[in-house]
């Protein structure tokens, strides 16, 4: 027999979180270190011009590309988490996903060498395969390494949250590595530079080697994942839930508190769909905002736009700690906040991040379009701060949240609807970006800061009753 049982799959640890946890973490830094450097040079690359190695699309264009294909990257995980549910299980589905994801990755690396005339919404044709590698891959990849981590652990157990905290900590290791090491590669290393009024400058970017870089970044995780997976993660995730002899088990109707409990993942997803559309704003408007009219000087130095990509990240991994410790010290003493509330704060927290770019529009003397007007760094990294806080409060524990309510044969799929919200988010995300430079940053920043505050508000007053209707497990 085949047997789904966390508990007796995974090896055991006498103490602290089972080994499997730091395998997951590591394969997960190296598949969010491919991700995000490409991410972060994705929005340049596609803005800037064919002169200066990019693709030379209009911003306002670039940033509904950018916004459709980072939504569609959370689509594919519903897709993909059911197939491991009913037939492949998840262990495999992450060596499809990752796979084909590095293979991605290589077309984009190709890209300059396979220039060809514009194939799809001005994008050449290696250019449009190397997205939907990325697509396709990410969606059997992301929900079923969620998936596995929630599986090392029994219900109950008051470690669940830290561990999901901790794997967070994982993608942000790799997330903020990533663009240090491929924005370097594109925007110095392999950059031509010229000099303008005493201003170095880059003439050409070598975005091409990013992307390879982010591809070698891909191969790495997958290697360590199946190499180090059989002895530390045992029989987890090997199987998916259909195969279990038990054929009542899987054919049994769901009941009315696991019917609640999924009724909670949906309404949640609802509201967390503003916060994401807020939150990606970094990858787009608040690229091309710190592109013009952040002053990136500091010593002398003029900092890659790309590396920015890097603040929320490592913001993440120096207070991630700390914050899986707070949650875990108030559940022992019986002062826990619910996941609703940890998750309305999340969203009130990104707000009151966006009121310093609110704050950094208003340095400059508004929206006004000369770029010799810079404004601080520091309302910049302000906004991060905010942001990674609000992260902190809602993404891990969504992650938790999905794995504790959903019931075991459809955890796989469930955590794939909770990627819905980043999907509509992420396409959202991208038509609000589009807007900036029509209405003007002041008015954009001003709205995301207002709109997400008053959900986040509205979250945390029916926190009680979504509590109830998690049924303990909340």
């Amino acid at each position: 027999m085949q047997t789904t049982s966390a508990v007796q799959e995974q090896p055991i640890a006498k103490q602290g979180h089972p080994p499997g946890l730091y395998l997951l973490f590591f394969t997960e830094m190296w598949e969010r270190f491919s991700y995000y450097g490409m991410r972060g040079l994705l929005m340049l690359y596609l803005s800037k011009t064919a002169i200066q190695g990019g693709l030379g699309i209009d911003a306002a264009s670039a940033s509904l590309i950018y916004g459709y294909f980072t939504g569609f990257v959370y689509l594919t995980p519903i897709l993909g988490g059911w197939l491991a549910d009913k037939y492949i299980g998840q262990r495999r589905a992450i060596l499809i996903g990752g796979l084909t994801m590095a293979v991605g990755q290589f077309f984009l690396f190709m890209q300059p060498a396979l220039s060809a005339d514009a194939f799809f919404f001005g994008l050449p044709w290696p250019t449009v395969i190397g997205l939907l590698l990325l697509i396709l891959g990410n969606g059997f990849f992301k929900p079923n390494i969620s998936t596995i981590v929630g599986k090392l652990y029994a219900q109950g157990d008051p470690r669940r949250d830290a561990a999901f905290t901790i794997f967070y900590m994982g993608i942000n290791t790799g997330a903020f590595i990533a663009p240090l090491v491929c924005g370097y590669l594109a925007e110095d290393m392999f950059a031509t530079k010229t000099v303008v009024d005493g201003v170095e400058q880059v003439a050409s970017y070598g975005f091409r080697y990013g992307f390879l870089a982010a591809g070698i970044g891909m191969l790495l995780g997958q290697l360590a994942f199946n190499l180090l997976g059989k002895k530390y993660l045992g029989d987890v995730g090997m199987y998916p839930e259909g195969q279990n002899e038990d054929k009542t088990v899987a054919k049994a109707p769901l009941t009315k508190e696991e019917t609640d409990r999924m009724a909670v993942i949906f309404i949640i997803t609802l509201f967390v769909v503003f916060f994401w559309a807020g939150f990606e704003q970094a990858g787009s408007s608040l690229t091309l905002y710190t592109d013009k009219y952040i002053n990136r000087e500091v010593a002398g130095f003029l900092i890659p736009t790309s590396w920015f990509q890097s603040v929320n990240a490592g913001f993440i991994v120096l207070l991630g700690a700390p914050v899986a410790a707070l949650w875990v010290n108030l559940s022992r003493k019986g002062k826990d906040l619910s996941i609703p509330v940890k998750m309305g704060l999340g969203m009130v927290l990104l707000g009151v991040g966006f009121l310093f770019m609110v704050g950094a529009v208003l340095e400059r003397g508004g929206d006004v379009a000369d770029q010799t007007i810079k404004a601080s760094i520091l309302w910049l990294l302000a906004t991060y701060f905010f942001h990674t806080i609000g992260e902190l409060c809602l993404s891990p524990v969504g992650l938790s949240m999905v794995s504790r309510l959903s019931p075991p044969t459809l955890t796989s799929m469930l955590m794939g609807v909770w990627f819905l919200a980043p999907f509509v988010a992420q396409i959202a995300g991208g038509y609000i970006a589009s807007y900036v430079e029509e209405l003007g940053a002041l008015k954009v920043f001003g709205l995301i800061a207002g709109f997400v505050i008053l959900a986040g508000l509205i979250l945390i007053a029916i926190a009680k009753k979504l509590f109830y209707m998690m049924h303990g497990r909340g």
